[in-house]
């Protein structure tokens, strides 16, 4: 049995430090023009010192590059090539076959990785991709673990085979969108999604015999949310995944902020782990009880199990998340247990936390009983986000290291 890659997304660089702690075996970060998020953080000084640490750790990154490019686009693409080929990136994700033929003359020594992108749904696909330079596939979401199995069970030798297992599903076939540049003049194929599939939208409905007079279609008071889909979740489906052989399990959301990025990371790891380890034991429902520690609309297996289901779509229109919140990140540990925390959201003496730490799925909880100002170390009751990097200092009664995120129970 062989143990998929977990691989995690990081929007930034802190948040591939985030990602690496909490076990990812590598992550996927973007560059500021040419990936599908262009409004992550990650800028080529921080991509480079993300390529540094990940080595280190015997980590890996890949760097997507997965616009469709126009020509005029093609003179910074072969400059961005010969950059992420020059500091030692792992792979580049793509998905128009124009970059494809820039990277194997531009790229020489960087795997090629065809993204969700591009549809690949067929064994025959992977084939064409593979004969053109690929070295791995990210198959389009819409596939069945039954055809997925086909794939992985007849790909070359040589040809990687990843999957997105959790995260947020893009309403358009594979990703692929218009809605955003027609709507909103953003254009989601060039990394500026509006994205238009989680608005609200009021339905109206045209009488025959009475052109142009639209009535209403009834709906609650926030509308509708016609085009929003739920969160894609295959953690109880970890035992397949493990049977179909698939290479890399890939976690959505290079957007999403590092207390999101450490709940999935750590809960995947850990049942990865566990189901390596000992398969007849693993059971998912302690991981489920930490995903739902995220925010998320609501969960679902896609077409993962069944390509004819239906229960993906999230007619609330909302993150549901009603007890748990990001409290903030250990910045650095002082004598007897006082800790000084970076906040994100408020805290006041008697508020229980849940420290995350990366050896463990359970979080250890406790009570605040005494918060102290950073700056005159006197006790204070409460402490507020309004700056940034608003800090503060308190006792933790647990080993904890730099980076550590910590849950607020609400």
């Amino acid at each position: 049995m062989i143990k998929p890659e977990l691989l995690a997304p990081a929007g930034s660089f802190e948040k591939a430090k985030v990602a690496f702690m909490y076990g990812a075996d590598a992550v996927y970060a973007g560059t500021s023009k040419l990936s599908l998020r262009t409004r992550t953080e990650m800028e080529f000084d921080d991509l480079v010192e993300t390529v540094k640490l990940a080595h280190s750790l015997n980590k890996k990154v890949y760097v997507a590059m997965n616009i469709y490019a126009r020509d005029d686009e093609y003179e910074l693409i072969i400059k961005e090539a010969k950059h992420l080929d020059e500091i030692g990136v792992d792979g580049i994700i793509v998905s128009d076959g124009g970059i494809v033929e820039i990277l194997k003359e531009y790229a020489p020594n960087t795997e090629i990785h065809i993204s969700t992108q591009a549809n690949v749904t067929s064994l025959q696909t992977c084939n064409f991709w593979y004969k053109n330079g690929a070295s791995r596939i990210i198959l389009a979401r819409e596939l069945n673990k039954d055809e997925i199995k086909y794939i992985t069970e007849n790909k070359p030798n040589g040809l990687d085979i990843e999957i997105f297992i959790h995260g947020a599903i893009c309403y358009s076939y594979s990703g692929r969108c218009y809605l955003s540049d027609y709507m909103a003049g953003r254009n989601a194929n060039h990394g500026d999604c509006a994205q238009p599939c989680r608005w609200s939208y009021n339905l109206y409905a045209e009488e025959q015999n009475n052109p142009g007079n639209m009535m209403p279609v009834e709906t609650d008071e926030k509308g509708t949310y016609i085009f929003s889909s739920k969160d894609l979740c295959l953690i109880k489906e970890i035992p397949d995944l493990f049977n179909i052989g698939v290479d890399s399990l890939k976690i959505e959301g290079r957007l999403k902020t590092e207390y999101y990025l450490a709940t999935i990371v750590n809960a995947y790891r850990h049942a990865i782990d566990d189901y390596f380890e000992n398969p007849e034991a693993w059971n998912y429902e302690k991981y489920i009880v930490e995903l739902e520690k995220a925010k998320t609309r609501g969960l679902t297996t896609f077409y993962f199990n069944d390509k004819n289901n239906r229960d993906f779509q999230d007619y609330e229109g909302k993150q549901i998340n009603p007890n748990y919140e990001f409290g903030g990140i250990v910045v650095s540990t002082g004598i007897e247990g006082i800790t000084t925390v970076e906040i994100r959201n408020k805290l006041s003496v008697g508020d229980k936390l849940e420290v995350m730490i990366p050896e463990k799925l359970e979080p250890f909880t406790f009570n605040i009983e005494k918060l102290y100002d950073v700056e005159n170390g006197e006790e204070i009751d409460t402490v507020n986000p309004g700056v940034k990097e608003q800090k503060v200092k308190l006792k933790i009664p647990t080993d904890v290291k730099t980076g550590y995120i910590i849950r607020r129970v609400k």
